[in-house]
């Protein structure tokens, strides 16, 4: 019951699960789209492509020039 109300003691805790949500919402909806990944390594791409891209968004960073610097070797963040 303690864990509940952590946000109320750390401030910088969001009281919902809305950011954890909106993550993983473009999931749902590729496969709403597509019905299933082909493959578990298609699967796994997909969510290395989508951590790059939400982290570069979270970070003000712009999404493509980071996919770039993954692929080239560079490190983005």
């Amino acid at each position: 019951k303690n864990q509940i109300f952590t946000f109320l003691e750390h401030p910088n805790i969001p009281p919902d699960n809305n950011g954890s949500e909106r993550a993983i919402r473009n999931v749902k909806v590729k496969l709403k789209v597509s019905g299933q990944f082909k493959s578990f390594q298609g699967a796994k791409d997909y969510a290395s492509l989508r951590s790059i891209i939400d982290s570069s968004r979270k970070r003000g960073l712009n999404e493509f020039d980071s996919l770039v610097g993954v692929i080239s070797g560079e490190s983005v963040f």
